[in-house]
C-alpha cells in the first residue's frame, strides 16, 4: 500500500486513530446517485452536524434536532464521535433508530474513512450502507515534505479509485472536504487531479464555503465554478477575519454575521443546479458544543435557539436567492 498520511482531527489534523440492518427510509426528492435529477426548487435538505450535540444521548439528540426543524443529522462516526468506529455495528443502528423515531431522514455521516483495505474502515461503510446512509465525509490527507505534491496526488488518485469502487459496491457517496490550511484540498484547485471524473456518482467533494472563502478570498467564485461538477455534499458555516492574541485569524460567526454572501452563494448553487445534502456547522461559541464537548457550559436551550436561528437564516436566504 502506498504511503499516505490521513488527518482526522478537525482542529489539529492529527493522525487517524485507529450487524444489524435497520430499514431507514431515504429522501424521496431525487436519486442520490444521479447527476441529472437534482431539483433545486424543493429547498435544501439540511442536516445538523451531530458534533454539536455530543452532550446528548441518541434519543435526546434526535428529539432536539427534529424539534429545531432539521431534516436529519450528519452523524459523527469517528474517534470521539457519537459512534466510535470500533462499535459501529452495535451503536450505529441505535443512533439511526433514534433518528427514525423522531422522523429524521438522516443520510449523512462524518468519518475518517480513506482506505477500505483497512478492516475498520470497511466495517464502517458496510454498516452505514445497510442502514440507509448514502453520503459520508472521508478522512483528510496531507502533503508530506519528502515527496512532491504531484507525486502525492498520483498516490491519492489511486487510493480514491479504490475507495470509489468500494462506494459503488455499497451504494455510497464519499465526499472529501476542502479545509483551510496547508492541507490536501485546501486550495480547491488541487482536488480534481486526485478525485475521480466529474461524472462519478460515488466519490467527489464536500464543499465547505467557509474554508473556500478563507483560502480563496475574492476568487472563491472561480473555485466554486471549477469544483462544481465534483460537489456531492455541502457544509454551511460563516466567519470573519479578526485579531486574536495579536494575530489575524478567521473568527467563526453565526450565519449572516460574517463575510459569506450567502444570497449570492445560494444563487450560484441554483445556477449550477447543485442540490446535494447540506451539513450545517456552528463553530462559534456554544459553551463547548462547537467543539463537540460532552459537557457544555451554556444552557442547552440557548444552544438550541442559536441552531434554530442559523437554520432559519439558511432556509430563508435560500428561498430568496435568485439566479
Amino acid at each position: 500500500m502506498a504511503n499516505y498520511k490521513p488527518h482526522v482531527s478537525r482542529r489539529n489534523f492529527i493522525k487517524k486513530s485507529g450487524s444489524a440492518a435497520l430499514a431507514i427510509p431515504l429522501l424521496p426528492l431525487a436519486d442520490p446517485f444521479s447527476l441529472t435529477s437534482n431539483v433545486i426548487n424543493d429547498g435544501p435538505q439540511v442536516h445538523l452536524f451531530s458534533k454539536h450535540l455530543q452532550f446528548l444521548r441518541y434519543d435526546e439528540m434526535a428529539k432536539a434536532a427534529a424539534k429545531i426543524g432539521f431534516d436529519g443529522l450528519d452523524l459523527t462516526v469517528r474517534p470521539k464521535g457519537h459512534v466510535l468506529p470500533e462499535n459501529v455495528e452495535r451503536d450505529l443502528p441505535k443512533a439511526m433508530e433514534a433518528m427514525n423515531k423522531y422522523g429524521l431522514k438522516s443520510k449523512m455521516m462524518t468519518t475518517n474513512v480513506l482506505d477500505t483495505s483497512i478492516d475498520l474502515d470497511r466495517q464502517v461503510l458496510e454498516t452505514a450502507s445497510k442502514l440507509g446512509i448514502t453520503h459520508y465525509r472521508t478522512g483528510w490527507l496531507s502533503y508530506p515534505e519528502n515527496r512532491s505534491i504531484q507525486e502525492s496526488q498520483k498516490i491519492y488518485r489511486e487510493l480514491f479509485k479504490k475507495l470509489e469502487s468500494a462506494n459503488k459496491e455499497l451504494a455510497l457517496v464519499g465526499c472529501y472536504q476542502n479545509h483551510a490550511g496547508n492541507h490536501v484540498g485546501a486550495p480547491i484547485w488541487d482536488m480534481p487531479p486526485f478525485l475521480p471524473s466529474p461524472e462519478s456518482t460515488h466519490l467527489g467533494c464536500q464543499y465547505d464555503i467557509r474554508h473556500a472563502v478563507v483560502e480563496g478570498g475574492m476568487s472563491w467564485e472561480l473555485d466554486l465554478r471549477y469544483i462544481a461538477p465534483y460537489i456531492r455534499s455541502i457544509v454551511i458555516k460563516d466567519f470573519k477575519w479578526g485579531m486574536e492574541n495579536g494575530q489575524w485569524k478567521p473568527i467563526n460567526t453565526p450565519l449572516g454575521e460574517g463575510m459569506i454572501d450567502f444570497g449570492h452563494y445560494f444563487s450560484l448553487l441554483k445556477k449550477y443546479k447543485i442540490n446535494v445534502p447540506i451539513s450545517l456547522h456552528l463553530e462559534y461559541d456554544l459553551g463547548g458544543a462547537e467543539h463537540g464537548a460532552t459537557e457544555i457550559t451554556m444552557d442547552k436551550k440557548v444552544v438550541f435557539a442559536k441552531m434554530k436561528k442559523d437554520l432559519t437564516f439558511l432556509k430563508e436566504t435560500w428561498d430568496k436567492a435568485e439566479y
